[in-house]
């Protein structure tokens, strides 16, 4: 499979940090989040990867010529910020005949299966899979909700008063029917502008992994004590964190997975 790795972002959050340092290159626990991405994505079956880059492109460029990556990778270069669904549509031909694609945005720090996500993709021939984990506070994220039967059927981008504490995890595959969705504006964002057409048209994936979105200083301090690290296994149980641990991890924690189907809020 080939997947697009979505990195084009200024990682304005991170600053003072990224004033110096690519998002996409912060260390989490002195290892790159590039680098830790790119093994994932081996270890997934993932043989190609696209890079959308922008800010700070030199060095990534440089990065990826000192470390072989277990993956090809193509960089592409974005003079202007095409935005999340952009870059998707700007690079349609690279994906070519193959049935289904992933979409990660870089800023996610995780060691979530995405071979059984894709998996579970393939088995039920929607448009598309989001993986959904639970946050504390889902205002500021994607929220999702789903029936019974697991089918998305409501989406909205930081919602003021959420529905659920589901929210989108920056895992997703699609068939390229997506591409049909993206609209010719610049620039397009897939949680604006994609998922809410793709209602009753996609399905929730709850992730039982550790999932942490570390695009705020606050979410990468976190990273550096709660980050079990993937173990060379892509989300087997014992990378995951536990609920006494105070480590991060999506959908599970002992809950019952009903939950995200009827968009409670546990």
């Amino acid at each position: 499979m080939k997947a697009f790795l979505l990195a084009g972002g200024h990682g304005t959050r991170l600053r003072p940090l990224t004033d110096s340092v690519p998002k996409c290159l912060v260390p989490i626990r002195g290892r790159a989040l590039l680098d830790i991405w790119l093994d994932l994505c081996a270890r997934s079956g993932i043989t190609d990867v696209l890079i959308n880059l922008h800010a700070h492109s030199q060095p990534i460029e440089r990065h990826l010529r000192r470390n072989k990556s277990p993956v090809n990778v193509r960089i592409v270069h974005e003079d202007r910020l095409l935005g999340s669904a952009g870059t998707l549509a700007a690079n349609r031909d690279w994906v070519g005949s193959d049935p289904a694609f992933w979409i990660l945005y870089s800023d996610v720090l995780t060691n979530a299966n995405l071979r059984r996500m894709s998996e579970f993709h393939f088995r039920h021939g929607r448009i598309a899979t989001l993986g959904l984990y639970q946050v504390p506070d889902p205002s500021r994220c994607g929220v999702a909700i789903a029936n019974d039967t697991g089918v998305i059927i409501g989406f909205e981008e930081k919602p003021q008063t959420p529905r659920s504490n589901w929210v989108f995890s920056g895992l997703m595959v699609a068939s390229p029917l997506l591409f049909d969705l993206i609209p010719p504006c610049v620039p397009a964002d897939i949680a604006f502008h994609v998922l809410p057409q793709l209602l009753g048209k996609m399905l929730a994936y709850p992730i039982e992994d550790y999932v942490l979105d570390i695009g705020t200083l606050p979410n990468y301090q976190m990273a550096q004590s709660t980050w079990p690290g993937d173990g060379g296994d892509a989300g087997s149980p014992d990378q995951s964190g536990s609920p006494d641990s105070g480590t991060p991890r999506a959908a599970g924690c002992g809950l019952e997975a009903q939950s995200i189907l009827s968009g409670e809020n546990p």
